[in-house]
Order: structure tokens, then C-alpha cells, then sequence
């Protein structure tokens, strides 16, 4: 049977004069009676907005041109629309005249790509549509897909085969696909960050699937953060206390194409394989964009590798639980 459990179950924004919060229990925001409250989908995942504000009206204004916001990004990078500027070009395999943001991320994504030594690279989506393939045709074989189609699908795996400029995006390779779903919720955050603060708000914790702290909160003290166990999707197993910070966590939980989950969404594009290194990694950095990127890689990656990359980025922390379940710390 095909495990269909979203890679981020929701996705809450709490703004306030002081700052938004994560969640209702972290909140350490204004009486959620008062809030302006948005709930939708983005991307495939249950989304809402809550946003608190002593003037209503400037409340429901930034509320607005988030959800605004949230609305044109969705409509660039959701494999959820077949109307999609990325939807087209996987179709196509060419796209003309892209989207200034499409061409930034891609952009973002190639350097990511390069830093990591290929382990960040969105066109695994071919890979993705060959497992989804495999596991949902009747009596699928539960060792995976045979040497043929993996093969198949990892000759249309490279980043550098994405001919990119502003003119045009086209695939090198016949049957090439693009996904965003390591990178563009990270995207989304710092986007909803940068409205906000021309909005006014200068110290808030914003998630659109990977939280961002601005600033402190309105006693001045860190916001606190909480990720996933990835033993117990249903729990929170650790929390971080962050200021100008974002916190990205990827794990093999999220999606898995098989019961046993030995298939997931994290796809190695040099092997086609989901390696499950790691049950979890969570990736601090000041940029949302790259901290989802990294967190995506680095599951990839084993740990004397994620230390070494860790190595020359400032200020950069890392919490890595390994396949044993064992916690480790860096940065």
C-alpha cells in the first residue's frame, strides 16, 4: 500500500505586535481571541495563519499580502497544480520567459548542490514518480523497484543538465522532473519574513513548513522552537531556543512509499536509493532557504561528512539522530 503521510503535517504562522509564535503551546503571544486567523493548503500540506495585532485592520492587511504571497509561490513551485510554472516545465522540459523566483531558487539550489558534492539536487523527482509507480501497482514487489527502472530513472537525474538563466529553464535530458519540496518551503518562510518586517514587524517566528526567528520575542528572551521525534511523529523531541535564526528538520518519516519504510522521500540522486543514514536532521541557520536545503542534503550524508560541511558555515548548528536513535549535537 502507498504511505501517503505529508513530509509537514501543517503549517502556522502566529503574528503579533511583539512577534508570531509556532504553536499555541510555545506561543508567547497576545490573547489568540484576538487573532486574524487563515487557514488553507500550500503545496500538498495543511496551512494556517494566525495573526495577532492591536490594530485589526493593519492585522487583516498583512494577512492579506502574506496569503497573497503565499498564493503566487505556490503557483511557481506546487507539484500539487498542473497549472504550475514547475508543473509546465517538467511537462515541457522547457519554459520560457520563467519566473524571476523559479530562476532564484534554481540558482540557490545549484549552489546548494555544488556545497553538498551533488546530494542536494531537485531533479530526483524522476526517481520519486518511478517509486510511486513501483508501490502502488498491485502485488508490488516489497524489496523495491527491479535494476531497469532505477536505472532508467537515474539517467534523468542531474542538476547540471538544468540549462538556467532568465530567459529560459530547459532539460538537457528527455524525461527530466524538478521538485522544490526540499528547498521551496524555506523559500516561502524567508518571502513571509521579508513582507512582514516592510510591514513593520520587527521581531517575529514565522513557519510556512520551516520556522524563522526574527529578532527575540516581546520579553526578550529567544523563541523556542520544536521538532519533531522522529521515533513518535506525533511528539515533540527536542526544542531549540533561537533568535535571528531558522530551523529546518528533514527525516525518512515524512513520506514512505512502503510500510516497512525502507523507501522514503529522501532519494540519493548519485545512488537512487533512500539511505536512512539518520532518523532526523536539524539544520540552524539564518536563512530559511538554505537551512531546508542543507537539511535535505545532510540526511544524505554521513556524519564525519555533515561536521566537515558544517565546518565552514558561521554560526550554523546541526542535531543529528542517527539510525540508532542516538542524539548528536553540532556546531
Amino acid at each position: 500500500m502507498l504511505a501517503t503521510i505529508s513530509r509537514r503535517r501543517f503549517l502556522t504562522i502566529t503574528a503579533a505586535a511583539a512577534g508570531l509564535a509556532l504553536a499555541p503551546e510555545l506561543s508567547r503571544a497576545a490573547d489568540p481571541s484576538a487573532a486574524i486567523i487563515w487557514q488553507g493548503v500550500l503545496m500538498g500540506a495543511d496551512a494556517s495563519l494566525r495573526i495577532h495585532h492591536p490594530d485589526a485592520e493593519v492585522a487583516r492587511k498583512l494577512m492579506a499580502v502574506c496569503v497573497a504571497e503565499v498564493r503566487r509561490l505556490e503557483q511557481i513551485f506546487s507539484l500539487y497544480r498542473e497549472d504550475s510554472a514547475v508543473s509546465q516545465l517538467n511537462r515541457d522540459g522547457l519554459l520560457v520567459a520563467p519566473p524571476n523566483d523559479l530562476v532564484d531558487l534554481l540558482q540557490v539550489a545549484q549552489a546548494c548542490h555544488a556545497q553538498t558534492g551533488g546530494a542536494f539536487d531537485p531533479t530526483v523527482q524522476a526517481l520519486w514518480t518511478m517509486y510511486r509507480a513501483h508501490f502502488s501497482s498491485p502485488g508490488a514487489d516489497p524489496t523495491g523497484p527491479p535494476p531497469a527502472p532505477l536505472r532508467q530513472a537515474l539517467a534523468k537525474v542531474g542538476l547540471n543538465d538544468v540549462l538556467v538563466d532568465r530567459n529560459r529553464i530547459a532539460f538537457r535530458r528527455k524525461g527530466m522532473q524538478l521538485t522544490f519540496n526540499g528547498i521551496a518551503q524555506g523559500y516561502a518562510t524567508d518571502r513571509v519574513v521579508d513582507l512582514l518586517r516592510a510591514g513593520g514587524i520587527e521581531t517575529c517566528l514565522v513557519d510556512m513548513g520551516e520556522p524563522r526567528a526574527v529578532g527575540a520575542d516581546a520579553s526578550g528572551r529567544p523563541w523556542r522552537v520544536g521538532v519533531v521525534d522522529p521515533a513518535h511523529s506525533d511528539r515533540i523531541g527536542a526544542t531549540f531556543d533561537v533568535v535571528d535564526r531558522a530551523v529546518a528538520t528533514s527525516g525518512g518519516y515524512g513520506f514512505q512509499f512502503d510500510e516497512a519504510g525502507r523507501f522514503n522521500h529522501l532519494l540519493d540522486p548519485r545512488t537512487g536509493r533512500s539511505p536512512n543514514l539518520h532518523q532526523s536532521v536539524t539544520v540552524i541557520l539564518a536563512s530559511a532557504t538554505q537551512a531546508d536545503a542543507l537539511s535535505t542534503a545532510f540526511s544524505l550524508l554521513p556524519l564525519p561528512t555533515i561536521i566537515e560541511h558544517l565546518s565552514h558555515l558561521p554560526g550554523a548548528k546541526a542535531r543529528v539522530v542517527m539510525a540508532t536513535g542516538e542524539s548528536v549535537d553540532l556546531g
